[in-house]
């Protein structure tokens, strides 16, 4: 099963960006793990704001797609025309791999550890 775990949105700092979206946009915070990521509630999608260190789709937002078994996962998009941009790599809370779409859109497939 795949479903969509969050966007991931690049920010330059952390804090900041969550008083912004917790404030502003009224997002509830779900959780933070320092300055590198913070999961904020987006309504049925979670919207992660990831510092630096958690940029592996580079500076731009991303999809970010929940999958039951990674290897698999990757093998079919690859199969399907998607490029590989970063190899499957272990994160803090999980696997992860990002890719591009056939139209060069950016994304990352995960599995939970």
């Amino acid at each position: 099963m795949t479903r969509v775990g969050n966007f991931l949105i690049p920010v330059d700092d952390l804090g900041r960006a969550v008083a912004f979206y917790s404030g502003a946009l009224g997002l509830g915070v779900k959780f933070r793990d320092g300055d590198r990521f913070a999961a904020l509630d987006g309504g049925g999608v979670t919207v992660a704001l990831v510092g630096a260190e958690e940029q592996v789709a580079g500076r731009v937002g991303a999809p970010s797609y929940q999958v039951d078994d990674l290897t698999a996962a990757v093998a079919a998009l690859l199969d399907a025309g998607a490029a590989l941009v970063r190899a499957a790599e272990a994160g803090p809370h999980e696997t992860r791999a990002v890719l591009r779409d056939p139209s060069g859109n950016v994304f990352v497939v995960y599995s939970s550890l």
